[in-house]
């Protein structure tokens, strides 16, 4: 059993190429007892993105607040507080805020998606 308080969950500066202004707090895993699944809230500060990439393994997103553009396969949609998005194993994808707020959303993906 867990029970906790987003506030209370470390968040972490991510620092690769391609990355801009996003912070993430892995919320609930296998040290939580959610063997094989991680969820993670990403926040995107200040026009903040994720890189451009792909990989073996599909994630699930809803998007908490703000507003932003998920970038999926070549075409590109519109996300705000409620957007749903399933991103399959392989799809090029790429997450960008906008609009001055923060851009806020978990994103569900198997455990060897967040090592």
């Amino acid at each position: 059993m867990f029970v906790s308080n987003v506030r209370k969950i470390q968040s972490v500066e991510l620092k690769m190429p391609g990355i801009r202004n996003a912070f993430k707090q892995s919320l609930i895993g296998p040290r939580e007892g959610w063997e094989g699944w991680v969820m993670r809230l990403f926040t995107l500060k200040d026009e903040g993105c994720s890189p451009r990439h792909s990989h073996p393994w599909p994630h699930i997103n809803y998007v908490v607040s703000g507003r932003g553009t998920l970038y999926l396969g070549g075409e590109e949609y519109e996300l705000e507080a409620g957007s749903v998005a399933y991103v399959p194993s392989g799809a090029e994808h790429q997450f960008l805020g906008k609009g001055g707020e923060d851009f806020v959303f978990i994103c569900i993906v198997p455990e060897e998606g967040d090592k």
